[in-house]
């Protein structure tokens, strides 16, 4: 299985941009960082469905804690709306910038595979879930 948890060239994504939608999940999954692998692959997924994704197997956004689920949220269903009180809020929890940026560059891939995915259902003619 791919890292896009089944969004694949075969019924998923196709054409010739799903090496490179492969390769950016990877590298936001990547073991260093300075989050754990199991919560970036988590807030991506919560991201994803947020944004109308069907959840894909092995992918689960439920081990998302508090405070990042509610922030996690707001990136991926109104991003526009995140402001420094947000980030202060999860600073002042104990989180570093480091950790802040790396939650919110998943939850902004997860947000985008959602809404490409509900797109290309679209364009296909098929129903949402």
């Amino acid at each position: 299985m791919s890292d896009l948890g089944g969004l694949d060239g075969r019924g998923g994504w196709g054409g010739r941009y799903t090496g490179y939608a492969e390769r950016l999940v990877a590298s936001v999954l990547a073991p260093s960082g300075h989050t754990g692998t199991d919560l970036r692959r988590s807030v991506v997924a919560r991201a994803a469905r947020l944004a109308g994704r069907r959840d894909a197997p092995g992918w689960s956004g439920d081990g998302v804690p508090q405070p990042f689920a509610d922030y996690v949220e707001r990136v991926a269903r109104h991003a526009y709306q995140v402001t420094d009180d947000d980030v202060a809020a999860l600073q002042r929890a104990g989180h570093s910038d480091d950790a802040i940026f790396e939650i919110t560059i998943a939850a902004a891939l997860g947000a985008a595979l959602g809404r490409l995915e509900r797109g290309l259902m679209a364009l296909r003619g098929q129903e949402p879930d």
